[in-house]
């Protein structure tokens, strides 16, 4: 493996969607000064999602039926925006129900929302998830300017590395950025 590769597969692994976004939403949490309950179940409902994906996602490798967790074929990104749809648009109706606060059942139904424009443009491209939610945490982190900065600078080598690594073309990723930077334009617009 190249120095080149290394940097962009440590790059494509720090900001795994199942690693970043629970992450940013906490961090959001912490930056809206959100109560420590607040935070616990934002934590929660993230680790939850994160960790049905990666459970699912390795089961489906284990099994033969997959080449690799990133499910880069066609047939794998189906099912995993499958999964991804139930899971982020079953726990914004979730915390919905418990009565959580809006801004925790905006943030999910929008991650879900990203999934769902994906899917539909399936047809003509593969829209990189990694890039998208790396450019939605940077949404979320704002108005904390240093931390949402850095994220953005996080999700500008994110979507470097899905190209370097073959997993995306340039049009693949910039839409990801794009479709990100508008998922956190629409966070911050639904959620007050």
């Amino acid at each position: 493996m190249t120095p080149r590769n290394f940097f962009a597969r440590g790059l494509s692994i720090l900001g795994h969607p199942a690693l970043l976004m629970p992450l940013a939403v906490v961090g959001s949490a912490l930056v809206q000064g959100a109560p420590p309950q607040v935070v616990r179940v934002a934590a929660a409902a993230c680790g939850v999602v994160a960790i049905s994906v990666g459970v699912y996602s390795m089961l489906q490798v284990r099994a033969g039926r997959w080449e690799h967790v990133d499910a880069s074929a066609p047939n794998e990104r189906g099912q995993l925006h499958r999964l991804l749809l139930l899971l982020l648009f079953g726990m914004p109706g979730l915390l919905w129900w418990m009565g959580q606060p809006r801004v925790l059942v905006v943030g999910l139904a929008i991650t879900g929302g990203v999934v769902a424009v994906a899917r539909q443009l399936r047809r003509w491209l593969k829209v990189s998830l990694h890039a998208a939610f790396a450019a939605f945490a940077a949404g979320l982190l704002w108005p904390n300017l240093p931390v949402a900065v850095a994220c953005t600078l996080l999700a500008v080598g994110v979507a470097w590395s899905r190209r370097v690594l073959g997993r995306h073309s340039w049009d693949e990723v910039l839409v990801g950025l794009l479709l990100g930077a508008v998922a956190g334009l629409v966070f911050h617009g639904l959620a007050r």
